[in-house]
């Protein structure tokens, strides 16, 4: 598998050696020394072309003393929607893969609760059932069974032992199958130039930072998601958080520069998205905005290596209206297809 964390000096350059060619004897020449450098590919999984120069040349001027676009330090914030923009959605999003595995696990000990209709539902996989309502009334209970009631460690622990069984159609083994290698890079290459990386996602919180340090290399206090209260219990003299229901943000459209501002306080000037959710988290960044700013959505359009979708997505994910605003905002689209010579981390594809 390729490994996300490869060594990458700031600005991708690093001398690779000095070579001294050996001169002709009947003619040594004091000036005969030739020091020759390679220039290592910070994103070698993106092609050449318009929308890898374009994050080149970002960073290169936001991290330049002398260039009039230089940035701080403590302002290089870069955040990141997380299914369909660092892992693939498709053909459903690993979030709810999660759940359905988890209600088919307590169903298989609890008699009782698998005599539920939508139980009964989740586990012979009738997502039309399951998504019927206004509020999807079917696939909030299965969240609900499996996200809540239960200490935080708990939870912890049935998404680790779930990690291990999780398959990609098109992708490798585990998670990291699942995640897409050239994005890995620009995590990567935005942390050599000093951007600290964020997620900002709808997928909650709790089941992002189990494995956000593992898969992306972004600690756990730098994941923004979807959440709820958990409340603090002393059970036989040892504490305990136990999450519930209760307080339910949505960080989500509208809900992702709040989150920004509830758990960074700083506007990003670097934003990853792939669809109309991560609008307004775009137009935060990028909209008179003091500081030099740069937005990027990943457009689906392999169909081949993953799966291509903008208008209809498989369960969630619609690039319509963003799509349609990027011309104007000089937001860059990311053509999956053409931009990128690999898709999957761990994979053929």
């Amino acid at each position: 598998m390729k490994k996300a964390n490869y060594l990458i000096l700031t600005g991708g350059l690093v001398l690779a050696g000095c070579s001294q060619p050996t001169a002709p004897a009947s003619t040594p020449t004091a000036d005969s020394t030739k020091v020759t450098t390679a220039v290592i590919d910070p994103l070698p999984d993106w092609n050449d072309g318009a929308t890898k120069q374009a994050i080149l040349d970002f960073v290169k001027k936001t991290t330049t003393d002398s260039s009039s676009d230089f940035v701080p330090v403590a302002d290089r914030i870069a955040v990141f929607d997380n299914d369909g923009t660092l892992w693939s959605e498709a053909p459903m999003p690993p979030q709810l893969a999660f759940a359905l595995y988890d209600v088919k696990r307590r169903a298989a000990a609890d008699p009782k609760l698998a005599k539920d209709p939508m139980v009964q539902a989740a586990v012979k996989g009738d997502m039309a059932k399951l998504a019927a309502g206004a509020h999807h009334d079917g696939l909030m209970k299965i969240l609900a069974i499996t996200h809540s009631g239960m200490p935080v460690d708990s939870f912890n622990t049935h998404v680790r032992d779930w990690m291990k069984t999780f398959q990609q159609p098109k992708g490798g083994t585990g998670l990291a199958g699942a995640t897409y290698q050239p994005m890995l890079e620009l995590l990567d290459f935005l942390r050599a130039n000093q951007y600290k990386t964020f997620i900002v996602s709808g997928g909650g919180i709790d089941f992002m930072r189990v494995f956000s340090q593992e898969l992306y290399g972004i600690p756990p206090d730098q994941v923004i998601g979807s959440s709820t209260a958990s409340e603090f219990t002393m059970v036989n003299g040892k504490p305990v958080l136990n999450k519930t229901m209760k307080d339910f943000f949505n960080d989500d459209k509208e809900g992702k520069p709040a989150g920004i501002q509830m758990h960074i306080g700083q506007r990003p000037i670097f934003c990853g998205g792939n669809s109309d959710g991560d609008q307004a988290m775009l137009e935060y960044t990028t909209i008179d905005n003091p500081l030099p700013s740069f937005g990027l959505i990943v457009h689906h359009t392999d169909s081949l290596r993953e799966t291509a979708y903008d208008t209809k997505a498989p369960v969630s994910g619609t690039l319509i209206t963003a799509m349609a605003a990027a011309p104007q905002r000089g937001w860059v689209l990311v053509d999956m297809a053409k931009d990128w010579k690999t898709v999957f981390a761990g994979s053929k594809y």
